[in-house]
């Protein structure tokens, strides 16, 4: 079997190995390739005529109903899903909604005191901050893709227009000191104190925190963007079976609440205990209508990256 997933190697790889474990028949049968979310989508899209994978785990519902747009994703198996509530259902049941994602702003406590952090969004594009933000490359990250239509939704629900969004992505990349290719990059970056503050999604940040990394994440005052992040099957994979078995066991509870214990992740199933961590950071979450983004994500980045990225340096 093999799985195309835009997770965190050390959790993906922990997954699978108690997936193996559980269902020692494919042991050492499970072969991963790790990428950014919409490399995931493009690849499969690639590759449609004759698919390589079975899985695809990991990418925001944007992604998700592309690819089902697209007739790149088989029905996910009925058990799965009856354990997901319906409003993480993808579209027919082609994929599920594994975990919610929330968008927040963290920094280097070595760089900045908690006084001198930013507190919301629009802090970010003050001069206050001025060559002292880093972003990771938007038009391949399904996470930042998302982060910025959230950004651009906020101006169009008043206004019918992105306009305002569009400024407000100016004034952020005014500030970017630079994009970095992928999440390894900037936290090496942040880290070694290039610039003190980003943007990436909460769970990442608490575990880079764990290993070591100076984090702190921020929940804006205004709230956290929440992204549903999926997984489906392939239409076509050559291993069907294979694939039905380990949606199954990524969508018991077992599994779903260790995940969120150990790797700090937000389940959308609905789990005996909630995690503790979860309760202490009183996440708040920032209204968005992501119908609207479905529709209007390929437009908005496109805009981006033509118009707005690297334009005011």
């Amino acid at each position: 079997m093999t799985i195309y997933a835009s997770r965190p190697k050390n959790i993906a790889d922990r997954v699978v190995a108690r997936f193996e474990a559980a269902n020692p028949q494919y042991k050492g049968k499970v072969k991963m390739l790790t990428m950014g979310a919409q490399e995931v989508l493009e690849r499969v899209r690639a590759e449609a005529g004759r698919p390589q994978a079975d899985i695809w785990w990991g990418g925001t519902s944007q992604q998700f109903e592309q690819g089902v747009a697209a007739g790149l994703l088989a029905p996910m198996p009925s058990a799965a899903a009856r354990r997901v509530p319906l409003a993480y259902h993808g579209r027919n049941d082609l994929w599920l909604g594994e975990m919610r994602m929330a968008q927040v702003i963290f920094y280097n406590r070595d760089m900045l005191t908690p006084e001198q952090a930013p507190k919301d969004w629009d802090d970010l594009v003050t001069p206050a901050f001025r060559d002292k933000v880093l972003i990771r490359d938007v038009a391949a990250s399904g996470t930042m893709r998302s982060a910025f239509s959230a950004m651009v939704d906020r101006s169009f629900a008043r206004t019918g227009s992105p306009e305002q969004g569009y400024e407000w992505l100016r004034a952020l990349d005014a500030n970017t000191k630079e994009y970095v290719p992928n999440p390894s990059d900037l936290y090496l970056r942040v880290q070694r104190r290039e610039a003190p503050v980003s943007v990436w999604n909460l769970q990442d940040i608490l575990v880079q925190q764990k290993k070591g990394a100076p984090f702190t994440p921020v929940i804006p005052a205004s709230g956290a963007p929440i992204l549903i992040d999926g997984v489906g099957k392939v239409k076509g994979g050559p291993n069907g079976a294979a694939a039905d078995a380990f949606v199954d066991f990524l969508f018991q509870e077992p599994i779903q609440q260790e995940l969120a214990e150990t790797s700090f992740q937000i389940p959308t199933l609905r789990l005996s205990r909630e995690p503790a961590w979860l309760t202490a950071i009183g996440l708040k979450e920032m209204p968005v209508d992501w119908a609207t983004v479905n529709q209007r994500e390929h437009e908005w980045i496109t805009y981006w990256s033509e118009h707005i990225k690297g334009h005011r340096r």
